[in-house]
Parts: C-alpha cells; sequence; structure tokens
C-alpha cells in the first residue's frame, strides 16, 4: 500500500493576498464575483497554491508582440 500524498499547505486570504501583491479587500471582492478559486472550510477561506497557479495562467494576457 502507497503512503497518501501530503496535504498541500492552503493559503489564507492575508498570504494570497501578500504573495500577490495586492490587498486583501481585492482578494474578498475576487471571493464575492467568484473570480478565483477557492475552498471553504467552514467559515474559513482558503486557496491551493496549485489552483491560484492554474488561474494565473488562464487570466494571463500576453502583451502586443511585434514581427
Amino acid at each position: 500500500m502507497t503512503a497518501p500524498d501530503p496535504l498541500p499547505h492552503l493559503l489564507t486570504i492575508d498570504e494570497l493576498a501578500d504573495h500577490l501583491g495586492v490587498n486583501v479587500r481585492h482578494i474578498r471582492r475576487l471571493i464575492a464575483e467568484r473570480r478565483v478559486p477557492y475552498f471553504k472550510v467552514g467559515r474559513l477561506i482558503r486557496f491551493d497554491p496549485a489552483d491560484v497557479a492554474s488561474w494565473l495562467a488562464r487570466t494571463r494576457v500576453d502583451g502586443h508582440r511585434s514581427a
């Protein structure tokens, strides 16, 4: 029998805001608008870093490329 995968370290709202360089109010707005992936554990909101990285990759806007 193989060992189960370790649980990821889930980020708090404060940690995610710090990581993204935005204020907590902005993160709360993203949550209210359901624009960022999150988990709700009881009353707590947590973010999986892998989900956030995928979300950031999907929302990336490439700049104009000149020929």
